[in-house]
C-alpha cells in the first residue's frame, strides 16, 4: 500500500464523508430527495457525533473548541434541508483535519530528517586478530576500535586514532565546511567521514553519544502538540457569539430559517484551527534547519515575547575551550608541584576548567599524586584526600580562604580567569587560564536589544573580576558573579519585566534552564544535563544561534496571528453577504473549502523563515561563524 493510500486508510471518517458527498450529489442531480436526506442524515450524524465527543474532551480539559460552529451549522443545514451544504461542511472539517495531517508532516520534515539520520551500524575491530565485524552500534562499548569507512556516519562520540580525520559536521554543530582533526581529537556521533577511512576508540556508549541525545529531544519536538492552539482558542468565544449574533438577526430580519443556517456554514472556523497549529510546526522546522531544537511550540510563543535575558559565562558568552597561560606559585613552591596538586584533584572535575589543566600535566609528564577520595562542591571548586594524607583543595579563592584564611587576588588580564590551589591549610598557587569570548557573542547581544530585549545580565560562578571583563566586551552593564545554583534561580526569578530567557551550558545551569521562562542550553559540543532541562537546544557550537532562535519565533508568531485573523476577516466577510442572502448554503460551504487551503498555504510560509537568515550568514564575512580545525 503506498503511503498515501495508508494516509487515508487511517480516516475512515473521510472516506465516508467523500463517499456520501458523490452520492449526495448524483442523488440530488437526480430529484431523489428522500434518499438525500438518509444520506445526509447518516452522513453528517456520523462527523456531529465524532465532532461532539472532542468538544466534551475539550469542556473537561477546560477549552470551549471553535468547531462547535461547525457542529451548529450541519445541524442547522439538516434542519433547513440543506443536505448538499451540511456534507460540504462536514467535507470540510474532516478533509481540514487531514490536511492539518499532512500539513504538519510536511512542517516538520526538518525535524523527521535528524531521526532517521541516526546511526545503526558500526565497524569494530577485534583486537586480538585485527579483523573488523560490523555489529548494531547498540553493541559498541567504550573502549571499542572501530573503523569508519567513507562517506560513513561517526556511530558514537570517540577518540581519533588515526593521523589525520576529515569529518562533515553539517548536521550536528551547524559547521558549513568540513573539518579537519589530527590524532586524539575528539569525534562526535552524527557526523560524516569523507573520503579518507580511519579508526576511532569509543569513549561512550550510542546511548549516551551527543547525536542520541540530538535524537532524544528531536523525537520530543515532533510529538509535542503545537500549543498554538491555545492562541487560536482565545478567539474561540468571541468569534461565535459574533457568528450566532449575525446569522440570529439575518434569520430574524428576512423571516427565513434557511438564512441562519447559509451564515453559519461560512462561519466554521477551519482556518483558525488548522493554520496556526501548522505555523507553529512551521516554525519549529525552520529553527532545526537553523541548528535549534524547540522542545514544544510553546516555546516559540515565549522566545517572541522575550524582555529580560540572562547569560552564563563560561561555555556560553566564551568558547568554552579555555587554555592554560600561566603558573604562579606561592613563596616556596615550584610550577610543577603546583600544576602536580591541582591536576591530580582536578582530575576528579567536571568543570570545563578542569580537563586543560590535567592536559598540560599529562603533556609535560608530570606524574599525578594517588587519590584516595574525592569530592566536588557544585561551583565552588573540588576536595581530594591523597595517599600521603594530605588535602588539596582545587577552585575559587572563597573556596580556597575557607582552608587558609584570607587570600591575595591574583591580577589578572581581559579574558583571563584564576584557579586557586591549597593543600591542608596552606596556599599553594595559582593556575591562569584564558577562554576567549565568542565571537559572535557581542553581536547577538547587539541583534537582542534591537528586537526588544529590555535587560541583559550576566549569571556566573566566575570570580567578579573575570565576569566584568568580560561583560565589558560584550556591552552587558549588569553581571553577578560567583553564584551558586540557587542563587542564579533567585537571580533570574526577580528579572523584570518578564518573559525571562536564560542561556547556559553547564551541569550547574540546569537549575536556572528549568526555571526560566525560557531557557536555551549551548550543547554544541556535548551532551549535558543543561540540554535536559532547557526548552530549546542549540545544537551548534555558535552563540548566534540564541539570536536566530528568537528572531524565528517572533516571524512564527506573527505568521500564526496573521492566518488566525486571515480567517476571522473572510469568515465575517461571507457572513455578511450570507446574510444579505447572496451567499446560498452550497456556494458558501465550497469557498470555506477554498478559505481554508489559502490559510494552510499562508501557515506554511513559516517553513521559509531560516532562509533569510542563512542568506545573512553566508554572506558575513569568510569564518566569521567558523569553528577553528585542527
Amino acid at each position: 500500500m503506498s503511503d498515501g493510500l495508508a494516509f487515508l486508510h487511517r480516516r475512515p471518517l473521510l472516506l465516508l464523508v467523500v463517499g456520501g458527498l458523490a452520492l449526495g450529489v448524483v442523488l440530488w442531480a437526480a430529484g431523489a430527495s428522500t434518499a438525500l436526506a438518509v444520506t445526509a442524515f447518516v452522513v453528517v450524524g456520523a462527523v456531529i457525533v465524532d465532532a461532539a465527543v472532542d468538544m466534551v474532551r475539550d469542556l473537561m480539559a477546560g477549552r470551549w473548541g471553535l468547531d462547535v460552529l461547525a457542529a451548529i451549522a450541519m445541524i442547522a443545514t439538516l434542519a433547513v434541508g440543506e443536505y448538499v451544504a451540511g456534507l460540504i461542511i462536514a467535507l470540510m472539517l474532516t478533509g481540514g483535519e487531514t490536511l492539518e495531517a499532512w500539513a504538519v508532516g510536511r512542517a516538520s520534515r526538518e525535524l523527521d530528517a535528524l531521526l532517521t539520520r541516526a546511526p545503526v551500524f558500526a565497524q569494530r575491530i577485534d583486537p586480538r586478530t585485527g579483523d573488523t565485524e560490523q555489529v548494531p552500534v547498540e553493541e559498541v562499548a567504550v573502549g571499542d576500535e572501530l573503523l569508519v569507512r567513507s562517506s560513513e556516519i561517526l556511530p558514537v562520540d570517540g577518540t581519533l586514532l588515526s593521523p589525520r580525520a576529515v569529518i562533515d559536521e553539517s548536521s550536528v554543530t551547524g559547521e558549513p565546511l568540513p573539518v579537519t582533526y589530527a590524532e586524539g581529537a575528539a569525534l562526535l556521533s552524527g557526523t560524516i567521514n569523507g573520503t579518507t577511512t580511519f579508526r576511532m576508540r569509543a569513549e561512550r556508549s550510542a546511548g549516551d553519544s551527543q547525536y542520541a541525545t540530538i535524537v532524544g529531544l528531536v523525537r520530543a519536538a515532533v510529538e509535542s502538540r503545537a500549543p498554538i492552539v491555545r492562541l487560536a482558542d482565545r478567539y474561540a468565544i468571541p468569534f461565535t457569539v459574533v457568528s450566532l449574533l449575525i446569522a440570529a438577526v439575518a434569520a430574524y430580519v428576512s423571516g427565513d430559517a434557511v438564512r441562519f443556517a447559509e451564515v453559519l456554514v461560512v462561519a466554521t472556523p477551519c482556518p483558525l484551527l488548522i493554520a496556526a497549529p501548522v505555523a507553529f510546526m512551521g516554525g519549529m522546522s525552520s529553527a532545526a534547519r537553523l541548528n535549534v531544537i524547540i522542545k514544544d511550540g510553546g516555546v516559540l510563543e515565549v522566545l517572541a515575547r522575550v524582555r529580560s535575558v540572562a547569560f552564563d559565562k563560561t561555555g556560553t558568552l566564551t568558547q568554552g575551550r579555555p587554555a592554560v597561560v600561566g603558573i604562579r606559585p606561592a613563596a616556596g613552591r615550584a610550577p610543577d608541584e603546583v600544576l602536580r596538586l591541582a591536576a591530580s584533584a582536578e582530575q576528579h572535575s567536571v568543570h570545563v576548567f578542569a580537563q586543560p589543566i590535567v592536559d598540560v600535566a599529562l603533556r609535560d609528564g608530570v606524574d599525578l599524586c594517588p587519590v584516595t577520595s574525592a569530592e566536588e562542591v557544585a561551583t565552588h571548586g573540588v576536595e581530594v584526600l591523597l595517599g600521603d594524607g594530605s588535602r588539596v583543595r582545587v577552585g575559587k579563592p572563597s573556596f580556597i580562604e575557607d582552608a587558609v584564611g584570607a587570600l591575595h587576588r591574583a591580577d589578572l588580564a581581559p579574558g583571563e580567569t584564576a584557579v586557586y590551589v591549597s593543600t591542608d591549610d596552606t596556599f599553594a598557587g595559582v593556575i591562569v587560564l584564558s577562554d576567549p569570548v565568542r565571537p559572535q557573542a557581542a553581536e547577538t547581544v547587539a541583534r537582542m536589544r534591537a528586537a526588544g530585549v529590555e535587560q541583559v545580565v550576566m549569571v556566573t560562578g566566575d570570580v567578579a573580576s573575570t565576569a566584568r571583563s568580560i561583560a565589558g566586551e560584550l556591552g552587558v552593564t549588569e553581571v553577578h558573579a560567583e553564584t551558586t545554583p540557587q542563587m542564579k534561580v533567585d537571580i533570574v526569578g526577580s528579572l523584570a519585566p518578564r518573559p525571562t530567557l536564560m542561556v547556559g551550558d553547564g551541569i550547574n545551569d540546569a537549575p536556572v534552564l528549568a526555571a526560566a521562562d525560557a531557557g536555551i542550553a549551548m550543547a554544541g559540543r556535548g551532551a549535558t544535563a543543561a540540554s535536559e532541562s532547557a526548552s530549546a537546544v542549540v545544537t551548534s557550537d555558535d552563540i548566534s544561534r540564541v539570536a536566530d532562535a528568537m528572531e524565528v519565533s517572533r516571524r512564527t508568531v506573527a505568521v500564526a496571528l496573521q492566518a488566525i485573523w486571515l480567517g476571522i476577516a473572510i469568515s465575517i466577510v461571507l457572513m455578511l453577504v450570507a446574510a444579505f442572502g447572496y451567499l446560498p448554503a452550497v456556494v458558501g460551504a465550497l469557498l470555506q473549502e477554498v478559505v481554508d487551503l489559502v490559510a494552510i498555504v499562508w501557515a506554511l510560509r513559516a517553513l521559509a523563515i531560516h532562509r533569510g537568515i542563512t542568506a545573512r550568514t553566508v554572506a558575513e564575512p569568510a569564518g566569521e561563524h567558523r569553528r577553528a580545525g585542527v
